[in-house]
């Protein structure tokens, strides 16, 4: 993506963060440069975020196994995994766009404009109408809209790390009292993006921990490479902090967690978790509970939290704000079966009803 092209609308990060995928994209990603928004070529799993019914049903069928392989198809996506929404440029109309990416559609089997978000509390009502616009037109055009995953936030609209845990059930409370016990046994430290990431060694331990967490998450998709936690963490102007955690004993690495102040918000973006000791300390909630107190410290208006895990952050007293996906599927009778099985495809949203 150009730098004339710096997206603003929908932009929940820095900008010095999103210009790191075009520098260092994920493993088997090719970034176009010479598109008018952030756009990607990857290969993408269709049963990904399908429900757990679609999953048995397929792998129970003649030749389930093999079919699900044929299933990972090679796909062009407008948008970037850095942010949490569909960035886009502040002087494009949404009708324009659209017409733009209609031209690009049906070059691979699969085109997905990704993470529309549906009025939202974290941006603007300007940025959700033309995101409405915008998917609106492109449902026009042939595509079909899906349900998105789940983004987590959490207002701070508490004067107290009390005030917050009193909203929470008795025995959520209760049980987060007590993992909070061991933050006793944590080194806890706070290391802004810049020179103090230069040591090669310390970004080689940052990244086997990140590699860790990405090995026992159930979604495969974008892996970040090394030379990316690099880049990012030696950048001083993405104004990134990390909150590092080590074993009070014997200082060695339990785990870490890179976020970024902007525009009014702490937006958590990465963790790495050294297992299954950062599990005996619940240095998960340790850590959502001292980004609450950072996110207070500094007069912010929300914690946004990420996408993965709904379960256990909604426990955490988390609210949550969807998106869409605009799925343009190239051969028309693929396309009707798509518009006829969307539903099973949206899983975060399946959960939300569920509650």
């Amino acid at each position: 993506m150009s730098e004339s092209l710096r997206p603003s609308r929908n932009q929940l990060e820095p900008s010095a963060l999103i210009r790191q995928f075009a520098a260092h994209p994920p493993e088997g990603f090719a970034v176009f440069s010479d598109r008018p928004f952030p756009a990607f070529r990857a290969p993408f799993d269709l049963l990904t975020t399908a429900d757990e019914a679609v999953k048995r049903w397929v792998l129970q069928l003649p030749g389930g196994a093999w079919l699900a392989q044929r299933l990972r198809l090679r796909t062009d996506f407008v948008g970037s995994t850095l942010s949490e929404y569909l960035v886009l440029p502040p002087d494009v109309a949404m009708d324009k766009l659209a017409s733009q990416l209609c031209r690009y559609a049906g070059r691979c089997m699969l085109t997905i404009v990704k993470d529309l978000p549906q009025a939202s509390p974290l941006l603007p009502p300007a940025d959700n109408a033309d995101a409405h616009r915008l998917a609106q037109a492109l449902q026009h055009e042939g595509f079909i809209l899906v349900e998105g995953q789940a983004l987590a936030y959490v207002p701070i609209d508490f004067d107290s790390i009390d005030g917050y845990l009193a909203r929470l059930s008795k025995n959520r409370r209760s049980d987060l009292r007590r993992k909070l016990k061991s933050r006793s046994q944590l080194q806890i430290r706070r290391i802004p993006t810049g020179p103090a990431f230069a040591d090669e060694a310390l970004v080689d331990a940052y990244y086997a921990l990140f590699e860790a967490v990405y090995a026992q998450s159930e979604l495969h998709f974008d892996k970040l490479s090394r030379s990316f936690f690099a880049a990012v963490l030696r950048d001083a102007a993405n104004q990134g902090l990390v909150f590092e955690y080590r074993d009070v004993q014997d200082g060695s690495l339990l785990g870490w967690n890179l976020c970024f102040a902007h525009d009014g918000r702490l937006v958590d973006k990465y963790i790495g978790l050294s297992y299954p000791r950062a599990r005996q300390t619940n240095l998960y909630f340790v850590s959502w509970i001292v980004n609450l107190e950072y996110a207070l410290e500094c007069g912010l208006s929300h914690y946004v939290a990420g996408w993965t895990d709904p379960e256990v952050k909604a426990q955490l007293g988390a609210s949550f704000t969807f998106t869409q996906h605009a799925v343009y599927i190239r051969n028309p009778l693929l396309r009707a079966l798509g518009r006829r099985f969307s539903r099973h495809f949206e899983s975060d949203r399946a959960w939300q009803e569920q509650r």
